[in-house]
């Protein structure tokens, strides 16, 4: 039988929101990616079987996020079937086998790229607007072979030398904690791996949650797992990522957003080396070391009673300090080198290298979101550049930001931090129009947190979304 070619309507043509339709048979993994694409602006089709999604995409969208494993057609055959029918229209995989074997196979599949489960909702987003803004899918093997998770810890400043050696020191110890500190953007995630990755746990499995990224019901369930109607649409059981990486790494960024619900049972097994799924009464066993990661002060939570202070003291039997790039600048010119290289390799460009004005500028410059913030602003130069180097107007830089030392004066008669943390939300997300992830980038925050004191102010009126007037 010969497939006939179709040509499904393209909201971006129409001038609506691009339309994304994601197909994965859990309903914690759709729900957790319909809430961050709606944010983005993305209309949003969901399927949780291979011959709804089939349904859904002839009858148009823009780019599909499929799952490997599927109920009743296996992903691949779906993949395969989407090709047939409109081989323009992007498929991102997602799965939960990230070897780089089977990551090729997908990509000769057709599919545009692939996020290994448990995802960096981060990564998918800006996966989701390369895929859309680049067209029609070429699959591009060296985002496979030279994944982001394979970065190495860049620096020979005395700051960053002294936190390599301490990893060293850290991944060969027994403890089954660690902590790690840092500004938003210093690699507190790219620490863990490293950690891992140098322990006797390399060979196991290593996953990775956000404590801020789902509500307590839903990150119990990620974490613990649950058993068939321990909640609404748990029809089945599921092990969670604890035990998924038994004699492996389990890494928790933004453990000072975790609910106090999820920290009592996450203390529990740290103690135990046990734990319940959600809706079960047998006692499970897991050989998982816990790395957790904070931008917060975990300290000045405990005693606002935010976070419990036996658990704070269990998990800090190690802990890692990584410091800002204002405290590292010694650091700037290898780290623009190297992401200049590694972007060259991404997109097929051949930048030959970084003017002396432009080296001296992003050493100047502040970085408030660190590392991470420098890296999005070589992306982009290389991205846009026309030529063989890049010169100082090749970066975005905001000249407008002061480029001190970070150090504020306290006014004599104190300041009431609540209200400061508000006001400064505020302008953040005024002059960002709404944008949380832009917010973020301005105070320093990734964009779960800036979500976090959203509702905690109660600022949800700040959202142009919100704001709408019924037509």
């Amino acid at each position: 039988m010969t497939a006939t070619m179709t040509t499904p309507p393209s909201s971006m043509e129409s001038g609506r929101p691009p339309k994304v339709l994601i197909v994965d048979d859990e309903h914690l993994i759709r729900w957790s990616l319909r809430q961050r694409l709606e944010d983005e602006g993305y209309e949003i089709v969901e399927a949780a079987h291979g011959d709804e999604a089939l349904e859904a995409f002839r009858k148009g969208c823009d780019i599909v996020l499929l799952d490997w494993l599927l109920p009743d057609i296996n992903g691949q055959e779906v993949l395969r079937q989407m090709r047939a029918l409109h081989p323009s229209t992007p498929v991102i995989m997602l799965t939960a086998h990230s070897s780089v074997e089977h990551a090729v196979d997908v990509m000769k599949e057709g599919a545009f790229h692939y996020a290994g489960k448990p995802f960096d909702l981060d990564e998918v987003v800006e996966t989701v607007q390369l895929a859309l803004k680049n067209g029609p899918p070429q699959p591009v093997l060296s985002r496979v072979e030279r994944p982001r998770a394979d970065d190495p810890i860049i620096g020979e400043s005395p700051a960053i030398a002294e936190v390599k050696e301490l990893i060293t020191r850290i991944a060969s110890s027994p403890s089954a904690t660690v902590l790690i500190n840092g500004e938003s953007g210093t690699g507190k995630g790219l620490a863990a791996r490293e950690i891992h990755r140098a322990s006797d746990r390399s060979s196991g499995p290593m996953f990775a949650a956000s404590c801020s990224a789902l509500p307590a019901l839903l990150l119990e369930s990620e974490l613990f797992g649950h058993e068939p109607g321990a909640f609404a649409d748990a029809s089945a059981e599921k092990a969670g990522l604890l035990e998924q990486a038994d004699g492996g790494t389990l890494f928790l960024d933004d453990i000072g957003e975790m609910e106090p619900s999820v920290q009592g049972k996450l203390l529990e097994f740290l103690e135990k080396k046990t734990f319940r799924r959600m809706g079960g009464n047998t006692e499970r066993k897991a050989d998982t070391r816990v790395i957790a990661a904070t931008s917060t002060d975990l300290r000045g939570l405990v005693e606002a009673q935010r976070f419990r202070e036996d658990l704070y003291y269990r998990l800090a039997v190690l802990t890692v300090r990584l410091p800002p790039l204002r405290e590292r600048k010694g650091d700037v010119r290898l780290l623009v080198r190297y992401f200049v290289d590694q972007f060259n390799q991404e997109f097929g460009r051949n930048v030959q290298g970084v003017s002396e004005e432009a080296l001296r500028r992003l050493e100047n410059h502040a970085w408030r979101g660190n590392v991470r913030e420098l890296r999005n602003c070589i992306e982009r130069a290389v991205l846009l550049c026309d030529d063989s180097r890049l010169t100082a107007d090749a970066f975005d830089l905001n000249e407008n930001v002061s480029e001190g030392d970070g150090q504020y004066d306290l006014p004599m008669d104190g300041v009431d931090m609540q209200e400061l943390e508000r006001r400064l939300l505020i302008q953040a997300l005024e002059r960002a129009n709404g944008n949380r992830t832009r917010a973020g980038q301005l105070l320093g925050m990734n964009r779960d947190q800036v979500r976090y004191r959203i509702e905690k102010f109660n600022l949800e009126e700040l959202d142009p979304k919100q704001r709408q007037e019924p037509r």
